[in-house]
C-alpha cells in the first residue's frame, strides 16, 4: 500500500499539522511516511500545502505527478490541485469554504462542512481535525485510535485542547460520506 495525499489551504488552517499527524500516525502503526511541506513566507493567510506519502514499504520518490487524494480546505486550493488527482482518486473538500463545480467525473468526492462542524464543537481551529477524521474513515489507511494517539502526541503540551480535538476527530469520522 502506498498513498499520496496533497493537503492544501490557507496558512493558519492547520495544513501542516494534518500532514505531520498523518505521517506520525503511520509511523507509529509500523508504516513509513514522507512529509513534504510547501508554503510561502507569508504563512498565516497565505497559501500552504504539503504532500504526504503513507506506505507499508520503503518510499521511493517524494513527489509524483498524481496523488491518490486531495484534501482541499479552501476554493483556491481545490482549483489549483484538482488536476493532480489520479482517476479513481478521492477529493475531500471543506464544503464550508469550497464549492464543487464539477469538471471531473472520474474521482470520488466527499464534501465535509469542516468549519461548520468545528464551530458547533466550539472552536474553528479544530476544522483540520474534522478533516483528518473524514479522511481516515474514507481511506481506511489508519485507525481512529492511531490517529487519536497522534493528535494526543502533538497536543500533549496543551491537555485542555484534547477533548475538543477528540470530539472533532469523531465528528469527522461520522461525517465521512463519499458522493460519486
Amino acid at each position: 500500500m502506498e498513498k499520496k495525499i496533497t493537503i492544501a489551504g490557507f496558512g493558519g488552517q492547520g495544513v501542516m499539522a494534518i500532514g505531520q499527524m498523518l505521517g506520525y500516525a503511520s509511523c507509529k502503526a509500523g508504516g513509513n511516511a514522507l512529509f513534504l511541506p510547501k508554503y510561502g513566507p507569508e504563512q498565516r493567510g497565505g497559501t500552504a500545502n504539503c504532500t504526504v506519502t503513507l506506505a507499508d514499504t520503503e518510499i521511493g520518490a517524494p513527489e509524483s505527478r498524481f496523488v491518490d487524494t486531495l484534501i482541499a480546505l479552501n476554493q483556491p486550493s481545490l482549483e489549483r490541485f484538482l488536476a493532480s488527482v489520479r482517476p479513481g482518486g478521492l477529493v475531500l473538500l471543506n464544503s464550508s469554504l469550497c464549492r464543487w463545480n464539477g469538471g471531473r467525473d472520474d474521482v470520488k468526492l466527499a464534501e465535509i462542512p469542516a468549519d461548520d462542524i468545528a464551530r458547533e464543537i466550539g472552536s474553528p481551529k479544530v476544522a483540520n481535525i474534522v478533516v483528518i477524521g473524514a479522511y481516515i474513515a474514507l481511506s481506511g489507511v489508519l485507525t481512529e485510535r492511531r490517529m487519536l494517539d497522534a493528535i494526543e502526541e502533538k497536543l500533549g503540551k496543551r491537555p485542555e485542547l484534547l477533548e475538543m480535538n477528540r470530539l472533532a476527530l469523531k465528528r469527522g469520522v461520522e461525517s465521512a460520506t463519499p458522493r460519486t
